[in-house]
């Protein structure tokens, strides 16, 4: 029986489309079934709109409490048959009933090596610009489970990218997104089919 993703995103969406193509290509043994997003008039959504993906907007902003955004993320989730929630690029934290709904089933993608460059306002450039700043030689991708803080649930797996001289935010963000959307479905597909256990 084919596992099915839903994949969670507040963004442009590239991990996203590298996810839902690697399933459609056998890469990745899965079957996405939809994607949650939390926000409205991002770049996700007309990626969404060309590949075929059922779409549910799920704002936190749209709810009285956070308690009933959470139920609607479970309720959307089981609606989809979820039995992986994939964060690509999701700029919300998930919250306890999701979080008990799918107990080491919440994995995430981080643009660098955590335990380093991670935490709450930690995404996107703001990440190479810290890494730059600090002088460090390499950075990479991070493939974590998801608990209720930022960036701090077991690591899965690692890919390290050098940090070149003349780097600048956009340029390290750019090789590093080219290597996380090879790599992030290659994790996926490793934990999906028991290379990786999540205990």
């Amino acid at each position: 029986m084919t596992s099915k993703l839903v994949i969670c995103a507040s963004g442009d969406g590239s991990n996203f489309e590298a996810i839902v193509r690697a399933s459609r290509s056998g890469l990745l043994q899965a079957e996405v079934s939809g994607l949650i997003v939390n926000r409205g008039g991002i770049g996700v959504l007309e990626r969404a709109e060309r590949l075929k993906v059922p779409v549910a907007i799920i704002s936190p902003k749209g709810f009285a409490s956070r308690e009933e955004w959470d139920a609607a993320m479970v309720a959307r989730l089981r609606t989809w048959s979820a039995d992986w929630v994939v964060l690509a690029g999701y700029l919300a934290l998930v919250g306890p009933q999701v979080l008990t709904a799918y107990q080491h089933r919440i994995v995430n993608s981080h643009p660098a090596l955590l335990p380093k460059f991670g935490g709450a306002g930690m995404y996107g450039d703001r990440v190479h610009a810290a890494v730059l700043a600090a002088g460090e030689r390499e950075t990479g991708i991070t493939v974590h489970l998801i608990d209720e803080v930022y960036d701090r649930g077991a690591i899965l797996a690692q890919e390290r990218v050098a940090v070149l001289p003349g780097d600048t935010p956009e340029l390290l963000a750019a090789r590093v997104k080219t290597q996380e959307t090879a790599f992030y479905p290659k994790v996926l597909n490793d934990l999906i089919t028991g290379r990786i256990t999540t205990g």
